[in-house]
């Protein structure tokens, strides 16, 4: 049996990562954004900088709901390639607006579109191309992308704020990000198509890919175009429970990568080039996590349990580990720990990162376990859009309590350490009770 199965996953994982680094570039810039006009920066708030963040979550989260239906349409080859297409060049476009808010909020804005349409165009990928038994993995995989993409980004965006200086680093920072994406699509289109499609593809292996299909018919046409209206979904319990997995959960994953630069400044009186190492090795450490917590359904499917059993149960014991999250505080405390307090407050924010990308991996693929494929796009999309809704109330609660508590930073981490600790739990709780058992759909 070939395994081309897994090239494709290898060009989902790069889309991702170069996605990631993209949006991932104004966290590193958020010390200079914030520095007063007089001393060089733009002299923005932590309320101005949480108003760009939430205006881009917000048009992210409106736009995934019509970019999972665009690209039902049109096919994921198009789909991710426009997508990446629009959010590069808005990228690069950022680096020309000065220091006026509403003109990077603009941009932002237009970048969040072509962002909107990655994951629900790399889900229904690996929906269309991966077994359900190996959907998780595949996810974990190309979803570890957005770990790499944030690594980059803490090495790259600083090294060009230190190399440039500050009036011209954060520009080059834009300008490199956004245009190393477009060297993604010679790539794309050499290497996809659909599996029906695709001459690399062995027969075994199109077989394999279909083993777990309960609707036949979608392995025999290769259908993927949606005949559904995406309205037709919100009937269905299935639906919101990926809805609110996804709105109690994706804040703390926009929490992590907006705020985390500023937390170890304020907490820890880094400089903004030292915050380079901590935050790349978070992220690297989230990579093996959400790739190992990925594997333990695939374990307990093949001891016997049902795929959307072992699903849940996966998912429960991830949702125990963010409560780690709480302790970030008492250990970030020097006069306790001295210079261990970096250190330990690291390792727990490493372990609340990890769960993370282990519990998205495993949400995202939910979708494919209930829904047919040719819906798989049109659900991740409002199930992000849901993400992006509570992106947005996390990112506006954050730049508030850092306001008000100016003078004492670390007050307003803990109470969001404390909201990050227990929204896993909530969200399984919630996911549970409105589907307590596998309920796939066969009406669509």
């Amino acid at each position: 049996m070939s395994r081309f199965r897994w090239v494709i996953c290898a060009l989902l994982f790069f889309s991702t990562t170069v996605n990631y680094l993209d949006r991932q570039v104004i966290s590193y810039l958020k010390e200079f954004f914030c520095t007063p006009a007089a001393l060089g920066g733009f002299g923005w708030s932590n309320s101005q900088f949480s108003d760009l963040t939430s205006f881009f979550t917000g048009v992210y989260a409106a736009a995934t709901i019509f970019a999972g239906w665009f690209i039902d349409k049109i096919g994921t080859k198009l789909g991710l390639a426009l997508s990446l297409t629009v959010w590069s060049f808005f990228g690069i476009l950022n680096a020309f607006v000065g220091s006026l808010l509403w003109m990077h909020i603009a941009v932002r804005s237009f970048f969040a579109l072509g962002e909107a349409g990655n994951f629900p165009a790399s889900i229904k990928t690996v929906a269309e191309w991966f077994p359900k038994r190996e959907r998780a993995l595949a996810t974990a995989i190309f979803n570890a992308g957005s770990n790499s993409g944030a690594m980059i980004a803490a090495l790259l965006v600083p090294t060009c704020v230190v190399w440039f200086g500050a009036q011209q680093g954060w520009k080059w920072a834009f300008i490199i990000t956004g245009a190393g994406g477009l060297l993604w699509l010679i790539f794309w289109f050499r290497f996809y198509n659909p599996p029906n499609q695709h001459k690399s593809l062995s027969k075994a292996e199109y077989d394999y890919i279909h083993i777990d299909d309960e609707n036949p018919v979608d392995s025999q046409t290769g259908d993927q175009t949606a005949k559904v209206s995406w309205l037709k979904l919100f009937g269905y319990r299935q639906l919101w429970a990926f809805f609110a997995g996804k709105f109690m959960t994706d804040g703390i994953w926009w929490f992590y990568l907006f705020w985390l630069p500023d937390y170890l400044i304020k907490q820890f009186g880094m400089k903004p080039e030292q915050v380079r190492i901590p935050t790349f090795i978070i992220y690297g450490v989230a990579i093996i996590g959400s790739v190992y917590g990925s594997s333990i359904p695939l374990t307990l499917i093949r001891r016997g349990f049902p795929v959307y059993k072992a699903r849940m149960t996966t998912m429960f014991l991830i949702a125990l580990f963010p409560l780690t999250v709480l302790s970030t505080q008492y250990f970030g405390n020097k006069d306790h720990f001295g210079q261990w307090a970096e250190i330990l407050a690291i390792a727990t924010i490493c372990i609340g990162c990890t769960a993370h990308q282990a519990w998205s991996a495993n949400l995202f693929t939910t979708v494919s376990d209930m829904f047919p494929k040719k819906t798989v796009a049109s659900v991740t999309g409002i199930g992000t859009m849901a993400g992006g809704i509570g992106g947005v109330i996390i990112q506006k609660l954050q730049g508030h309590l850092r306001d008000a508590y100016i003078q004492t930073p670390q007050t307003a981490y803990l109470i969001m350490f404390t909201i990050c600790a227990f929204s896993y739990l909530a969200a399984w709780a919630m996911m549970k009770a409105l589907v307590p058992r596998h309920q796939p759909i066969t009406d669509l």
